[in-house]
């Protein structure tokens, strides 16, 4: 995908990547510690008018890129950015309230055949990499949120359109008229100090995840959100697919520290080096 505009245009097509888990620890924090630590943070929260943590605010970027600095020269001006990788690739089971996860989801046999090749020729197949919408909750944790008092709204920055999604807070039902979208259908409600943001109604042609995560137009996705006692933002998503997987996946939490850079108006994504792709190489190497 050749991205026109330079450094922040390739960081937007690549930021709407959601990889599975690059490394895997069976060991958890004990039940008395977490809860502990939970408590903790529910004390320190910033909190609105209405009683509830204040998840308002911008945040950083989880951006997918090779380790590293990004050079980019302008008019022969040299300039080099850090990008922190950590809100997608650093998984930790002390995260306080975070449900226990897995490295991967469980695909029921008929299935995993496919989701193997679309892994092994991801750079071929992949949507996001031919300018299609990532989808939730590939899209991971949005740019900026702003909480009110009856809707929560999350606004995403993202080279295949800049993604908002208005999440109805005041106990309404899914819309029964809604149509199946890459994002679905939100709604949102509290669980103590926890943001559950529950969306159904998809399109079956996204992937929830890199590695061909593959699913079809039954799935649901439940989104957590939540403050560390910091405040920082904690973004934790579970997968459940009747259709295709033998039980509901849940990704490892991430820990998003607050970020001021202002959101901007996200450039056309035109492909045109998918034909020129020589191997299969991809991930990490894109």
């Amino acid at each position: 995908m050749r991205l026109h505009l330079g450094t922040r245009t390739l960081a937007l097509a690549t930021a709407a990547l959601l990889p599975a888990a690059l490394a895997y620890s069976e060991e958890n924090a004990s039940a008395t510690s977490a809860k502990a630590k939970t408590s903790a943070a529910s004390a320190k929260a910033r909190r609105t008018a209405d009683g509830h943590p204040d998840l308002s605010g911008s945040w950083t970027f989880g951006i997918d890129l090779p380790h590293g600095d990004l050079v980019k020269v302008v008019n022969g001006k040299v300039t080099r950015t850090h990008y922190d990788q950590s809100a997608r690739h650093h998984a930790s089971d002390d995260v306080p309230g975070a449900l226990a996860w897995d490295k991967a989801p469980s695909y029921k046999p008929e299935f995993q055949e496919k989701v193997k090749y679309l892994a092994a020729n991801e750079s071929k197949v992949d949507p996001v990499f031919y300018c299609d919408k990532p989808g939730t909750p590939r899209i991971g944790s949005p740019r900026k949120i702003i909480q009110l008092p009856k809707e929560t709204i999350f606004l995403y920055e993202d080279i295949s359109g800049d993604t908002f999604r208005v999440i109805p807070t005041d106990g309404r039902p899914h819309r029964a008229d809604a149509n199946p979208s890459a994002y679905g259908d939100a709604v949102g409600h509290w669980e103590k100090d926890t943001f559950v943001v529950e969306t159904t109604n998809f399109v079956d042609d996204t992937w929830f995840g890199e590695n061909g995560y593959m699913h079809s137009d039954k799935m649901r996705v439940i989104e957590r959100l939540w403050l560390t006692p910091d405040n920082n933002l904690v973004y934790q998503a579970t997968v459940e697919d009747p259709v295709v997987l033998t039980k509901p996946w849940t990704n490892f939490a991430r820990v998003i520290p607050p970020n001021n850079d202002p959101i901007e108006e996200s450039p056309a994504c035109k492909e045109d080096d998918g034909k020129r792709l020589l191997n299969l190489d991809h991930h990490l190497q894109r």
